[in-house]
């Protein structure tokens, strides 16, 4: 028997998900400028591409198109990660409920898990986490709320990836992650859905405390 190979990305997703790496990994830093000509060299392609894969990460909330100011990584601020994270709360919690409930396979999380307590650096660990947190509410379900969820995990992704330059607090959200997944894995679908709803409110509150004087969080 014969497989035919697999599809070779486009030039356009090739694209994508380099620049996407790089903004999740801190390569690329909220704020900076992302000019079509520079990228279109480094990645040895023309701009075209490079167009595409700039409006794509404008939807997703990535990047931030401006007449004035072109393209730029999207800033984070304490207003934007809360209303990320306030989508989360709402729904993730319910999705692990459904998956647990569901006696839903998390082999997917229990990977992941081990990736991120063995990764080498942030970067890896951050790409780790995020598949650990999709692994729980992917088989929940729910098509409809697992893509809602997919629809904030890079605006997720990319406020951890800040909050951790200035807190760098993993540790304690991978003891966290254990505790979650031991408690899914019990099938105890109400603390597992409860330790995670935890686990989202308190990283939020960490990395961006209300500001009684006015001065908001960066």
């Amino acid at each position: 028997m014969t497989f035919a190979p697999a599809p070779i990305p486009s030039r356009t997703q090739y694209v994508l998900e380099a620049i996407k790496h790089a903004i999740l990994t801190a390569q690329l830093r909220p704020g900076q400028a992302l000019v079509e000509t520079e990228l279109a060299a480094q990645f040895g392609v023309s701009k075209t591409p490079v167009r595409e894969a700039l409006k794509t990460l404008a939807g997703t909330g990535l990047v931030v198109m401006s007449q004035y100011k072109g393209v730029t990584v999207r800033l984070v601020d304490a207003t934007m990660a809360r209303e990320v994270y306030d989508v989360r709360l709402l729904l993730e919690p319910e999705a692990l409920r459904r998956s647990v409930n569901r006696k839903a396979s998390l082999e997917a999380a229990q990977e992941a898990l081990e990736r991120a307590d063995s990764a080498l650096d942030k970067a890896d660990r951050s790409l780790a986490n995020r598949d650990f947190h999709r692994a729980l509410y992917l088989p929940c379900g729910n098509p409809l709320l697992a893509r809602m969820l997919d629809e904030v995990r890079d605006q997720a992704a990319l406020v951890s990836t800040v909050a951790w330059s200035a807190v760098p607090s993993w540790e304690r959200e991978a003891a966290e992650h254990r505790e979650i997944l031991r408690l899914a894995l019990a099938d105890d679908a109400e603390a597992a859905a409860g330790a995670l709803h935890h686990h989202i409110a308190s990283f939020v509150r960490r990395a961006f405390p209300d500001d009684e004087d006015g001065g908001g969080a960066a």
